[in-house]
């Protein structure tokens, strides 16, 4: 068996055992393969945000907390490849693609049977080409959406123009593969959209921001038609 659908079936071996532990010789006997094989592929799923645990002395092993894990998730070929088409596109310029890389490792572990074969085919025919948004202006803006928080920005306009910032952020745009802050600028004193790659530092402070209405912030922009994405619908009040 390839690595990638041991890894699966490592997962599902687990699940299907918790909350009892079982051992690394027991698991290399079960795959076929040496323990050192199976304690890579223990490090790995764990590196990957997968909840496995080992517990030492008598009885120990290795268990997963079936509280913190997907069942198996029975999608047919054709969801398996639109979530692959989906994930493909959260490149690391777009925001919480680190949080997006360990739940799609996670749901690939869940996925079972054509789906999960569907999906990795799929996934072996993508590249994509890498994007100039560093790492740390996604990691800033990310940490002042979720903790609501003013943000300083230094950012390049389209004629290469730079001008230092503080923000408060109401929300994200998405348009023609680009995304776009929304915020209530403090130097314009009006809503503005800052894209994601043109930010070139971004530092979020220790002050609340006040709360501001997206799409308010969008009336008379050329993005005020903006709506909420219907693959969202399910996951908003």
């Amino acid at each position: 068996m390839n690595r990638t659908p041991r890894l699966y079936a490592l997962v599902e071996e687990l699940r299907a055992a918790a909350p009892r532990s079982l051992t690394v010789a027991a698991l290399a006997a079960r795959f076929e393969v040496s323990a050192r094989t199976v304690q890579r592929d223990l490090q790995a799923l764990m590196e990957s945000g997968v909840p496995v645990r080992a517990t030492t002395g008598r009885g120990g092993g290795w268990s997963i907390d079936p509280a913190m894990t997907l069942p198996p998730i029975r999608l047919t070929p054709e969801e398996a490849s639109a979530l692959v088409a989906a994930l493909a596109a959260a490149d690391t310029s777009a925001p919480y693609a680190g949080a997006v890389r360990t739940a799609s490792q996670k749901i690939a572990a869940a996925m079972t049977g054509p789906a999960s074969t569907a999906a990795q085919e799929l996934a072996a025919r993508i590249v994509a080409l890498p994007t100039r948004t560093a790492e740390s202006v996604r990691t800033g803006v990310e940490r002042a959406l979720t903790d609501g928080t003013v943000l300083r920005l230094s950012y390049a306009d389209a004629a290469g123009r730079e001008s230092d910032r503080a923000v408060e952020p109401a929300g994200l745009l998405t348009a023609d593969g680009k995304w776009y802050l929304i915020a209530w600028c403090r130097t314009r004193r009006a809503g503005r959209g800052f894209r994601l790659d043109r930010i070139t530092a971004a530092t979020p402070t220790a002050e609340p921001a006040p709360p501001h209405d997206l799409a308010a912030l969008l009336q008379g922009s050329a993005a005020a038609g903006a709506a909420r994405p219907a693959a969202l619908a399910s996951l908003t009040p």
